[in-house]
C-alpha cells in the first residue's frame, strides 16, 4: 500500500536474497519446490512438524495452501490466492493468517531479477496497515517491532530458499527437479 509512491509507515516488510541460479530456475524453485525449502515447525506451518505439504497453484486465481494430516483426516488450509502470475519475473498473492477473519488479508509480492551472481529474489509483504493494531497476529507488538518480526520471519525463509537453491542439483547445469 502506498501514498504518493511512498510506503505507509509500518505497512510492509521487504526481504531480499541472492540465489545462484537464473531467474527462471529461481522462480520454479520458489513456486514448484516450495514444500522442499519452506521451513517446518509451528512458526512456519499450520501442521508444525506433522506430515504435510505447502503448494502453489501456478496461475492467476490459483491457491497457496497447506495440506496436512490431522488425526485420521487430511486438512487443507488456504493461505492465499494468486492475484498476479508473471513467470519468471514476478507473482503476487493475497495472504491471510490463520487467525484472520474472512475479510482480512495482506499481500505478498515476490520478484526475481537477474544479477551477476544469479537472481535477486525480493519478498515484499504489505498491507499490514489494514490489520487492526490489537489483532492477535501482531503478538501485542508495536508497529515497528511487529514489522521487524515479519521481516525476520521472511528472512529465515529466504535463507532456506538460498541454501536449498545452492544444492548441486540446482547449480550444476541449472536443472530443477
Amino acid at each position: 500500500m502506498t501514498t504518493d509512491n511512498h510506503p505507509i509507515p509500518g505497512d510492509q516488510a521487504r526481504v531480499s536474497v541472492v540465489v545462484g541460479v537464473p531467474p527462471e530456475v529461481a522462480f520454479k524453485i520458489f513456486t514448484e519446490e516450495i514444500d522442499l525449502w519452506w521451513r517446518r515447525g509451528l512458526k512456519y506451518r499450520k501442521a508444525g512438524t506433522s506430515p504435510g505439504s505447502i503448494q502453489i497453484e501456478p496461475r492467476e486465481g490459483g491457491l497457496v495452501f497447506e495440506s496436512f494430516e490431522s488425526g485420521s483426516e487430511t486438512k487443507t488450509v488456504e493461505t492465499g490466492k494468486i492475484t498476479l502470475w508473471k513467470p519468471p519475473s514476478r507473482f503476487v498473492f493475497d495472504w491471510g493468517g490463520g487467525n484472520f477473519s474472512a475479510g482480512e488479508k495482506t499481500e505478498v509480492e515476490v520478484t526475481f531479477q537477474r544479477n551477476s551472481s544469479g537472481t535477486l529474489v525480493t519478498v515484499t509483504h504489505r498491507g499490514w496497515s489494514r490489520i487492526r493494531s490489537d489483532h492477535p497476529v501482531r503478538h501485542n507488538l508495536e508497529t515497528v517491532a511487529f514489522i521487524g518480526m515479519i521481516g525476520l520471519w521472511w528472512g529465515d525463509l529466504m535463507s532456506s530458499l538460498r541454501d536449498y537453491s545452492a544444492e548441486s542439483r540446482h547449480v550444476d547445469g541449472y536443472s530443477c527437479s
